[in-house]
């Protein structure tokens, strides 16, 4: 016997708003049932002494520390640039104002 009825599919292909027919009722019970099962296997493993991880290997964030360096100015930066208008790059409009 199915551990999911015909009318449980039902119920949730309605609140799915999934149209389903009668043969894909049927299906979908046998189907649901397998899903179910092994769903209530994996739940049947023995997990106390297993921490909840995130990842199976730790991870550490490879990050350098934030120091503030000599850098180019505004000027030093637009020197080499076709056109420049109030310390920014000037580049071609690509989008109409639309």
């Amino acid at each position: 016997m199915s551990a999911i009825s015909r009318d449980d599919v039902a119920h949730l292909a309605m609140l799915a708003r999934i149209d389903l027919s009668d043969a894909e009722l049927d299906k979908m019970a046998g189907e649901l049932a397998i899903i179910l099962e092994s769903v209530a296997r994996v739940n049947e493993a023995a997990t106390d002494d297993v921490p909840p991880t995130s990842h199976p290997l730790p991870l550490t964030n490879v990050t350098r520390s934030d120091v503030v360096r000599p850098s180019l100015t505004a000027e030093e930066a637009l020197s080499g640039a076709p056109a420049s208008e109030q310390q920014r790059f000037s580049v071609p409009r690509i989008l109409d104002e639309d």
